[in-house]
């Protein structure tokens, strides 16, 4: 049984901190290592971890370098095969791991695995919702248009992918190895993504479980927004810098599809002035994606355009009834999938 590192950066999370240990520690594998990065967390965070008692759990702490240098931190200290992230507010289902290894055990080529989220609120409450990327086939255009692994606590990831996309700098006054790039203080995890898929054979899959639990946290929501929007700038001039063919064919669209994807946040956020204004961008940078996306543009227009106009209550009773039904539609794809998933492992 190969052996798993598991690292939870950690950062004011002192609400959730606790019940995301517990996740890990109830795994159905239990050949992990538990590499808790406390990011110099201003609260009480670190002393609730500590409070854990685990032969498995490492804490280390560090002055603040952020999520990207969090996992950094991690990734050196990492024994493990395999290497699993997960960020302090989220959950993982005790199958996670195991369902993981699995995948990464049967498909050579695979070098990053991913799952499926559903959505919790801030109490722990499923919402009904889930992330439904695609799963197969993830080419580097198509990374630059969305992130299909969704967030920081979906992947799990092979030691030697790492390896293969180190690179080295003095950021803090010595030389270090770097994975993820610190630079970034969001999009990092969408910035590796994409390194992995041009730079490195690796493949990108995922499989179909909704596996993580992603909480949903509403604080700042504009301002937050339009630091995406900022981060995934820069994500494409970093590219740029060293595939600017790729960059330069699909950088339109792919800014229509980030658009549109923040749109969507901003309706789920009930932001409804800045949904309008991020989905008429995304139909100025490329018109194209009508046609491209056809029936998730027009959900989205029609939804921003209905929260800015409606009256709330009228709104709210419209939201609730869509998101019944894609809830429903969604799990039943999930369930579909599992099926099909488990067909073609006995083949």
């Amino acid at each position: 049984m190969k052996k798993v590192s598991v690292i939870i950066p950690v950062y004011g999370v002192e609400k959730y901190i606790a019940t995301t240990l517990q996740s890990v520690l109830g795994q159905t594998y239990k050949n992990f290592e538990l590499l808790i990065i406390d990011d110099a967390s201003p609260d009480k965070s670190a002393e609730i971890c500590e409070q854990f008692i685990d032969s498995r759990i490492k804490i280390i702490h560090q002055a603040n370098r952020g999520l990207a240098g969090a996992r950094n931190t991690g990734i050196r200290h990492a024994q493990g095969e395999y290497l699993a992230f997960l960020d302090g507010d989220d959950l993982w289902l005790p199958d996670k791991l195991e369902k993981h290894i699995a995948h990464l055990e049967n498909s050579t080529n695979v070098g990053v695995s991913f799952s499926r989220s559903a959505f919790i609120d801030q109490d722990g409450k499923a919402l009904g919702t889930y992330q439904m990327p695609k799963l197969k086939q993830i080419t580097t255009p198509y990374l630059l248009t969305c992130n299909p692994v969704g967030n920081g606590s979906a992947a799990v990831i092979k030691k030697e992918v790492f390896a293969a996309i180190k690179f080295q700098d003095n950021l803090y006054g010595t030389i270090e190895d770097y994975y993820f790039d610190e630079h970034f203080r969001q999009s990092e995890d969408l910035e590796c993504w994409i390194r992995i898929s041009i730079k490195t054979n690796w493949q990108i899959e995922g499989i179909p479980e909704a596996l993580t639990l992603y909480r949903v946290n509403s604080e700042g929501l504009s301002a937050n927004l339009l630091k995406q929007l900022d981060s995934w700038e820069k994500v494409i001039e970093k590219t740029r810098s060293y595939a600017p063919e790729i960059v330069t064919q699909w950088e339109t669209l792919a800014r229509a599809y980030q658009l549109q994807y923040l749109a969507r946040n901003a309706v789920r956020l009930q932001a409804g002035s800045m949904a309008v204004k991020l989905i008429n961008r995304a139909l100025v940078s490329n018109w194209r994606i009508l046609f491209e996306e056809p029936r998730r543009m027009l959900l989205t227009l029609a939804a921003a355009y209905f929260l800015w106009l409606l009256p709330q209550t009228l709104y709210s009773f419209l939201e609730t009834l869509a998101l019944k039904n894609t809830g429903t539609s969604q799990k039943r794809r999930i369930l579909q999938d599992q099926l099909l998933n488990s067909q073609e492992g006995c083949t």
